[in-house]
């Protein structure tokens, strides 16, 4: 999504300043193009040499002297600029239209997207100025990264971490994500169910969450009302989506029925289990010397119930196969009544469970197939909200 964007990187003088070398290497390894910005401030606590190394250009540091005449108006021009660490006194000079050094020269004269992270001791960052600038700027339309709660430097814990590199640029992402779905309501669904067998055992499988979760968050930035049913995962909650934390597949089930009809996409990206233990034992099962048989019943088929159920809503399921892949497929697209279906061969290195990228094939109700190559698992998503789109724009 990055690749080709301008993206102007400010650094300014907070202990958490060499995090923007962090920020600086995943843009672009993204493919963006990174200028860095640095007050004088910033170069007390990390060297420009660092981000030379790192962007394969200069660092700007000041309004005069440098080969560029304007700097102030030349970066102007960039996809986005994002202050990372915003200083209080970065954040107070911006809010009152100050410039008195070339980044805050800059935010003047910015007219693309701004994206700020404040970051400076709790004492400051709950100061009534500081917030009453924080919510002009806001009002300005400038995007703020709220800093973490955890232990500052003057070694007492609260509020003023900076945001981590990872928190940062998926709000950039969010930012310059194109605004094609806005006002659509999707449903999606994630994880893994368990279906227990006493109080501590119980039956799973290794889905990790990370599809579902890329394509709740692609849909999000994209505009979308995003509801996401989730089973047990490691995976932060995203922000800004309508989040319903489940265990079981009759739990799945009862939370996916309660919004399909809201819905107009969803999305049935679960693993969901499809057998359950026949009964559950209310004491731990003890060891024992003989062999211990389990019983078991089939799971509700959530996804052939709202297929044969459906009415307007575009219906996609996902194939995890390990042969045969696109032959099982279409099958279950047939068979579930979908408009189209992920096949995923979870054998295949790089792709399927518990990894950061995913190669997979999507198949039409009308037979077409498009195989997309390995990307990483957000590529995925939006390469396939792409479709849905086009899905849409075809009914």
């Amino acid at each position: 999504m990055l690749n080709g964007m301008k993206i102007v990187v400010g650094v300014t003088g907070g202990i958490g300043a060499y995090k923007a070398a962090e920020l600086v290497s995943r843009l672009r390894d993204e493919g963006a193009t990174v200028p860095v910005v640095m007050t004088d401030a910033a170069r007390e606590f990390i060297r420009p040499l660092v981000f030379e190394t790192l962007t394969g250009q200069s660092v700007f540091t000041g309004l005069f002297g440098g080969k560029n005449p304007l700097p102030h108006i030349t970066l102007s021009e960039s996809d986005l600029l994002v202050v990372y660490p915003a200083t209080a006194n970065v954040i107070g000079q911006a809010a009152c239209g100050l410039g008195p050094d070339l980044l805050t020269t800059l935010l003047l004269a910015f007219k693309s997207p701004v994206i700020l992270c404040p970051a400076m001791n709790s004492r400051m960052y709950e100061n009534p100025v500081l917030q009453e600038n924080i919510k002009k700027l806001e009002e300005r339309g400038y995007v703020f990264v709220p800093p973490e709660t955890g232990r500052l430097a003057c070694g007492k814990a609260g509020t003023g971490r900076l945001a981590p590199a990872t928190t940062v640029l998926e709000t950039i992402r969010g930012v310059l994500a194109p605004k094609d779905l806005k006002g659509l309501k999707f449903l999606v669904t994630a994880g893994p169910t368990r279906e227990h067998l006493d109080p501590v055992r119980y039956i799973t499988n290794r889905s990790s969450g990370k599809m579902g979760y890329a394509i709740a968050r692609a849909a999000r930035d994209r505009g979308a009302r995003v509801v996401l049913v989730s089973g047990p995962t490691s995976i932060e909650k995203p922000s800004g989506v309508s989040f319903i934390g489940i265990n079981t597949a009759f739990e799945m089930r009862e939370a996916v029925l309660s919004h399909f009809d809201a819905s107009q996409i969803v999305i049935m990206c679960a693993a969901v289990s499809d057998y359950r233990p026949a009964s559950l034992s209310k004491r731990k099962i003890k060891k024992e010397n003989a062999e211990l048989t389990v019983k078991f019943t089939p799971n509700p088929d959530i996804l052939m119930e709202l297929g044969s159920h459906k009415n307007q809503q575009i219906l996609v399921g996902f194939a995890a196969e390990t042969e045969n892949v696109l032959d099982h497929a279409r099958t279950k697209l047939q068979a579930k009544n979908l408009d189209l279906i992920v096949a995923n061969d979870i054998g295949r290195e790089g792709a399927g469970f518990e990894t950061d990228t995913n190669a997979v094939g999507l198949v039409f109700r009308d037979g077409r197939f498009i195989e997309l190559p390995m990307m990483d698992k957000l590529s995925v998503a939006h390469r396939l909200l792409d479709v849905i789109l086009d899905l849409l724009q075809y009914d």
